[in-house]
């Protein structure tokens, strides 16, 4: 099948960062759209995630948990967007996916790594945000890595960002008595609070063990960990006794490695009997039912508050991304690529 696309624009990676990040790693080219094969979609993508996981798979490490990035390949992620070429009748042309092919104006998907969803259900944006992987990640993280129970105090590090808005905002629905947020500058911590229902917010900028002791005098029941380095050593010390941490990312050890704290911080996990829980969220596809039905029911009623900052234009996406590294984002990060309605 011949697509309808000639050409389409896609970010690749130029080079690999040394150091931070920064625009010359990036270029947007422009490139030929391949034809159809049996089984495949041709999408027209609408929005497109910038996500933290990304940093690590610029470089030839192996701190993420997928592949990484190929210097002169095009970069890929979550993407929402509309079918505009079929070669499967139970995918209609104008139906919506979300898929994994983000990063290019149009995509050549493989309709078994598709996922159908439903702009009535709820907004395109909220199937990458609140509705998809970092809603998701969120919802896991507290229910099964870290054994949320009925009047927990949670901690939630990293708080305005995707994953933790949507961590502090579930955990109150789930069961927790009080929720504690940090977030980068005054202005965040007072979204936490005045926007998102959380108890308190710090500024993590401010003196973050210090802010912590004042928000929970009497320690933390579980940590949702988005950041790693100072901020899981101030909650290894506010764990009350056999307190739990979920451990869903560790963003400062990649900004920066030569001050990360001292291992020896850990001894509090054994005074206090603490369970520290790692978890990937793609082990856990089998609570994915339940976590849509539950967050689009909330989303439905108004009990959750769905926050996205979004950019506007491919050439835009690699300057989203290198802002959502550095905190200037508030909820998640999302490049719109085209227009919902064509």
């Amino acid at each position: 099948m011949t697509s309808s696309v000639a050409k389409t624009r896609m970010v690749t990676l130029a080079s690999r960062p040394d150091g931070e990040p920064g625009p010359e790693n990036f270029d947007v080219v422009t490139a030929p759209v391949p034809e159809l094969r049996d089984g495949q979609l041709l999408v027209r993508n609408i929005y497109m995630s910038v996500d933290p996981a990304m940093r690590g798979r610029m470089e030839t490490t192996e701190k993420h948990y997928t592949t990484n990035f190929t210097v002169g390949d095009p970069l890929d992620g979550s993407a929402v967007g509309e079918v505009i070429a079929s070669t499967l009748p139970a995918v209609a042309v104008g139906s919506h996916v979300r898929h994994r092919l983000g990063w290019r104006e149009h995509a050549v998907v493989d309709a078994a790594t598709a996922t159908p969803v439903d702009p009535s259900t709820a907004a395109l944006p909220d199937w990458l945000g609140i509705l998809g992987q970092t809603g998701f990640t969120a919802y896991v993280g507290l229910t099964r890595a870290g054994r949320l129970a009925k009047g927990d105090t949670v901690f939630v590090s990293a708080a305005a960002g995707a994953v933790g808005s949507a961590a502090g905002q579930f955990a109150r629905l789930l069961g927790a008595d009080r929720v504690i947020g940090s977030a980068g500058g005054p202005k965040k911590a007072r979204f936490l609070v005045d926007e998102l229902g959380f108890d308190a917010g710090i500024d993590y900028r401010d003196d973050l063990s210090a802010g912590l002791d004042a928000a929970a005098p009497a320690g933390i029941d579980l940590y949702f960990d988005n950041v790693g380095g100072e901020h899981l050593v101030a909650a290894l010390y506010a764990l009350r006794e056999r307190g739990r941490v979920a451990l869903c990312g560790m963003i400062s050890d990649m900004r920066d490695r030569d001050s990360s704290p001292a291992i020896s911080h850990l001894i509090q996990a054994t005074l206090k009997r603490l369970t520290i829980q790692g978890f990937i969220v793609r082990d856990h596809e089998d609570l994915r039912a339940e976590f849509e039905a539950t967050v689009s029911a909330w989303l439905r009623e108004g009990k959750v508050r769905s926050q996205a900052t979004v950019s506007t234009g491919i050439e835009n996406a690699p300057d989203a991304f290198l802002s959502m590294l550095t905190g200037g984002n508030v909820g998640k990060a999302l490049v719109q690529l085209s227009e919902e309605s064509a």
